[in-house]
């Protein structure tokens, strides 16, 4: 199975930290977030990606591929276990790069996909999503695509009603513990108007009539193509799953998930846990003494 990674985003929420990076390259400690996507692809078996990228996105380009003159200084400096990660980078997988010449959405930047997929299902996974699991959230949805005939799946998560206006949220029954076959979906529900607590994240397994509706989806909110309207055309046409993954995620298109992603993933990495929580709870006894 290939995957789709969209990267094409401005990321105007993060300004002006995003004005000349990609948002997608944000650090979460010591890797870009676009890396932990991809290497939450790998995991799952998927060593064909392609990246739908704009303009501005070169960084991406740049990180998965190698750097020569930097591998020779590590070399000359005996500095190898930094070589060794570098390579690492380098061989994930075989990424591939499109350009969205436009900003026209999600659902656009998907279809820019449509040559390279061919007619294969498909992964696809937001660039700025980030799932911490035992079992990657993409594994998770692609063995439900195995066991439900091989139709449609997105992944969902039970949100507060108050978050739901950012996302797509379905409307269905639930069939088994976690999945839900869809009967419909709305992008972005005004407060109060949400069909459920269930918004659509960013991991999804797609066969490739999903382009078709594409094709024939005109421009919904915000004046673009969206993903969810085409998906609400083949929920009628077809069948559409979704699963609630496991483990927790951060939308690292949030400045406070991306700052709690930075603090939580460091409590569990054992070269810093110690420091970190130290710090934190001394930095809150501090704040507590003298308010």
């Amino acid at each position: 199975m290939k995957a789709v990674i969209p990267a094409a985003g401005l990321g105007t929420r993060f300004l002006p930290l995003t004005k000349a990076q990609p948002k997608e390259m944000l650090p979460v400690i010591d890797k870009p977030c676009i890396q932990y996507v991809v290497e939450e692809a790998v995991e799952a078996g998927i060593t064909d990606i392609v990246i739908i990228t704009g303009r501005g996105k070169r960084a991406i380009e740049n990180h998965f591929d190698r750097s020569i003159e930097l591998e020779q200084r590590l070399k000359d400096d005996k500095r190898y276990e930094h070589l060794e990660q570098l390579r690492e980078i380098e061989e994930l997988a075989d990424i591939f790069y499109i350009r969205q010449k436009d900003p026209l959405g999600l659902g656009h930047a998907i279809l820019c996909a449509r040559k390279h997929i061919g007619d294969e299902p498909f992964a696809v996974l937001l660039g700025d999503d980030l799932i911490v699991d035992v079992r990657p959230g993409i594994s998770q949805l692609i063995d439900a695509f195995e066991s439900l005939e091989k139709k449609a799946v997105v992944g969902i998560e039970k949100l507060p009603r108050e978050q739901l206006c950012k996302y797509g949220v379905i409307s269905g029954q639930e069939i088994e513990n976690g999945l839900y076959l869809v009967e419909d979906l709305i992008e972005k529900p005004a407060l109060g108007s949400e069909p459920s607590d269930l918004a659509v994240i960013g991991r999804y397994v797609l066969q490739p009539k999903i382009f078709d509706f594409l094709k024939k989806t005109p421009p919904g909110y915000g004046g673009e193509i969206q993903l969810t309207d085409a998906m609400r055309m083949l929920a009628k046409k077809d069948r559409l799953y979704g699963q609630i993954i496991r483990g927790r995620r951060y939308d690292l298109g949030s400045l406070f998930d991306w700052l709690k992603a930075n603090v939580e993933l460091a409590l569990e990495r054992e070269e810093w846990s110690e420091q970190i929580r130290d710090w934190l709870i001394k930095t809150v006894c501090d704040g507590n003494r003298s308010s």
